[in-house]
């Protein structure tokens, strides 16, 4: 009869002593050997007296035993069991206390996804992730991205694998129904392996530490969908070396690659052809095929969220008379495709709007406002400036949101949005100040480009009136940092330009334009008419003539380029008046050198040379040394284009020895090299010409001006019958074409 006492001797003693001897509770060492705490208790008292060998080793690891001391543990156990007899003479055997009822594989899994496409390379990185021993496979993704339909059609189509049976619990870490308690989910997974319910341990350890000791030699699948965090799914890791767990989540959980080893399988849109085959899943074939273009076009606008999709085909379904081409067109409009894009209590609003309610209060307000941003593409500065904060916690905030697959890191230090979720963002109620904190963001970090692409020019305006200054600007170390920024951004520039006009804030508008100058220098037929004439407008309606005549003068130099001399005439000879108006020296001068350009394309020289002598003057009344450096280079570059070698060398000579800068290069620099070689070689000093038309290309070559390059080297096989000259030229002009 049991009287609740531990046994006096044998095996029991021995393991309640080395119990207390350690300082361990019941439910501590339970836990620590992977055993329920009842049958702990059980063995404690004597009525389980001869434990298997592989429970005595767990034990006698949990207690920290020597080899002696579980050697004794193991063999004081083993006096215990039962020997083995003739078969008659040995009656059946008492069911242990802690003994599971013997039952089919259990099978907890939802059915099978229908209408499910594609995903090939998906499924095979989850069949990779959760080969070898007791894998713990984590798959991750934005929601309404189909990370479980992917992770159930896996399940169900290897079924085989698993032969003990496969569990499945929904964690609802992303619903609005609330989590499941642990012990909730722990009280189903061992009934489903064969626990009575009244044998079930009432704490959660103890239970958890059940399902261990069930699973351990088992070949089990378990599920953990939709979980929140690493430490709502370590409890239910089975851990036996033949189980699989497959995690699904919106949230990286990186804590679980930490201490699980858990191997992430990324899930991403679909792309176009697997889109369209959702599509006809649930339309069917032959209304997807009968308007491909339009099939597409809603896979576009969906943004190849099998989520949206989805929606959108039921939207359809409901209205078979209903062309694909008029949803698509109703999903063009950017105000009215979230809405579209629900049904009932489901859709990309709902979906977004759960995965925003887990995330803490400060990283929810940066992601609202980064639905101000104009353009794709953030960096910390301008998601700092959005929200109001410093560049530190604005990028904790972007970490957090990558973290949550609201934001994707496209490359180091730059982030982006899914358009649906970009749309979501924009809806949501913020500052109307954060548009022009963002604007003025890009004026004052374009101010600091300019200064580190061009050293040494004049500023290119008066910050307006009313300007938001941010926390902190980006600095950048050289001209190939700043050149890098140009590049990176200019796309986003060009949106910020559109929208700070259509907003009414002209004078952000023309001054972000004018701070990719040095851009527009580098890549002059890069398409910027567009851009510049946007700029323009914005001047003249900010009322701002000194804005006007700045835009005008870039406007005409790029006009020239292009070969639109007359056009550039008309915009350069307004310029130059404006300057001239408002008693802008620099600005006049500028306006002359530019001007003299197209008067010199048309065959006027001697009035191009003419007005650069002017924009000398003016330059020097101006007491603008770079701006006068600018005007000689134009001018020799006319006078050698006359034949006049000599006049053009000295000018050459005189503008090259305003470099103060010794070891560094610029484009005024590098021309004005050029100009030298072609006046020393009209001159007779072919070899002088030749090396300062190789030192031109070379520094030209090294600073990525390959405008300049293919000038300079162009020159130079008029010449030189050089392979090498030949082969550095076609490499030039193969990268101006590659990057046109």
């Amino acid at each position: 009869m049991d009287t609740g006492t531990p046994a006096t001797g044998g095996f029991a003693a021995l393991l309640l002593r080395l119990r207390t001897e350690a300082g361990l509770s019941q439910e501590e060492l339970a836990h620590a050997a992977g055993v329920s705490v009842r049958a702990l208790s059980y063995m404690e008292r004597g009525q389980s007296r001869g434990p298997q060998r592989r429970t005595v080793q767990a034990l006698a690891a949990a207690l920290g035993l020597d080899e002696a001391g579980a050697r004794e543990l193991e063999h004081t156990a083993s006096l215990g069991r039962p020997r083995r007899a003739p078969a008659a003479d040995v009656p059946p055997p008492a069911a242990a206390p802690d003994a599971v009822a013997q039952t089919g594989a259990p099978d907890l899994l939802p059915r099978a996804p229908r209408g499910f496409h594609g995903r090939a390379a998906e499924l095979d990185a989850l069949t990779r992730a959760t080969a070898g021993e007791a894998p713990v496979c984590l798959v991750v993704g934005p929601a309404g991205v189909g990370k479980t339909a992917l992770v159930l059609h896996w399940a169900h189509r290897g079924r085989a694998g698993f032969p003990d049976g496969r569990l499945y619990a929904d964690l609802r870490g992303f619903g609005g129904t609330g989590e499941p308690v642990l012990m909730e989910v722990l009280r189903e997974f061992l009934a489903a392996l064969g626990v009575p319910r009244d044998r079930i341990p009432e704490s959660a350890n103890g239970a958890a530490a059940l399902f261990r000791s069930l699973a351990a030699d088992r070949r089990l699948l378990v599920v953990l969908d939709n979980a929140r965090d690493s430490e709502q799914v370590r409890p239910l890791l089975p851990g036996g070396r033949r189980c699989v767990t497959v995690v699904t989540s919106r949230h990286r959980l990186p804590g679980l690659i930490v201490t699980d080893s858990a191997r992430p399988v990324a899930v991403d849109v679909l792309g176009p052809e697997d889109a369209a085959m959702l599509l006809a899943g649930v339309l069917g074939a032959e209304r997807v095929l009968a308007e491909p273009a339009a099939a597409r076009r809603l896979a576009e606008l969906c943004g190849g969220l099998p989520l949206a999709l989805r929606v959108a085909a039921a939207r359809l379904a409901q209205r078979p008379g209903w062309s694909l081409e008029a949803m698509a067109a109703e999903l063009a409009d950017e105000t009215r495709r979230l809405a579209l894009l629900d049904v009932e209590d489901t859709g990309v609003r709902a979906a977004l709007r759960v995965t925003l309610q887990e995330l803490p209060r400060e990283v929810a307000r940066q992601f609202a406002h980064l639905g101000r941003h104009p353009g794709t593409h953030v960096d910390r500065y301008a998601a700092a400036a959005l929200a109001g904060t410093d560049p530190a916690a604005a990028e904790a905030c972007l970490e957090r949101l990558a973290v949550a697959h609201l934001v994707t890191e496209t490359a180091a230090g730059r982030w982006t949005m899914h358009d649906l979720v970009r749309l979501y963002a924009r809806s949501l109620d913020v500052a109307p100040e954060a548009l022009t904190r963002v604007l003025d963001h890009y004026v004052a970090t374009g101010l600091a480009a300019v200064a580190a692409a061009e050293p040494g020019n004049e500023e290119c305006f008066p910050l307006p009136a009313d300007h938001l200054p941010p926390a902190a600007v980006r600095e950048f170390d050289d001209r190939a940092a700043a050149v890098a920024w140009y590049a990176a951004e200019r796309d986003d520039l060009a949106v910020a330009v559109a929208a700070a006009h259509a907003a009414g804030l002209h004078g952000r508008a023309w001054r972000i334009v004018m701070v990719l100058w040095p851009l527009i220098v580098w890549r002059v037929r890069d398409g910027w008419v567009p851009l510049l004439e946007t700029g323009l407008a914005a001047a003249r309606a900010d009322a701002d003539r000194h804005g006007e005549s700045r835009v005008l003068n870039v406007l005409g130099w790029v006009l020239i380029e292009e070969g639109r001399i007359e056009e550039a005439l008309t915009h350069l000879a307004a310029a130059s008046a404006l300057a001239s108006r408002a008693g802008d020296a620099a600005a006049e001068a500028n306006a002359l050198v530019v001007l003299a350009m197209a008067q010199a394309a048309l065959g006027g020289l001697d009035e191009a040379a003419q007005g650069c002598e002017r924009a000398v003057e003016l330059a020097r009344e101006a007491g603008d040394r770079t701006l006068e450096r600018l005007a000689l280079q134009h001018l020799a570059r006319h006078r050698a284009d006359a034949g006049e070698w000599r006049r053009a060398l000295d000018t050459a000579t005189a503008a090259l020895a305003f470099d103060d800068r010794p070891g560094t290069s610029d484009v005024p620099r590098i021309l004005l090299l050029m100009v030298r070689g072609e006046a020393l070689l009209g001159l007779g000093d072919e070899a002088e010409g030749i090396a300062q038309l190789d030192l031109a290309a070379r520094e030209a070559e090294s600073a990525g001006y390959e405008d300049g390059a293919v000038r300079a080297l162009g020159v130079l096989l008029r010449v030189s019958a050089d392979a090498g000259v030949r082969a550095r030229y076609d490499a030039a002009v193969a990268r101006l074409t590659t990057r046109a």
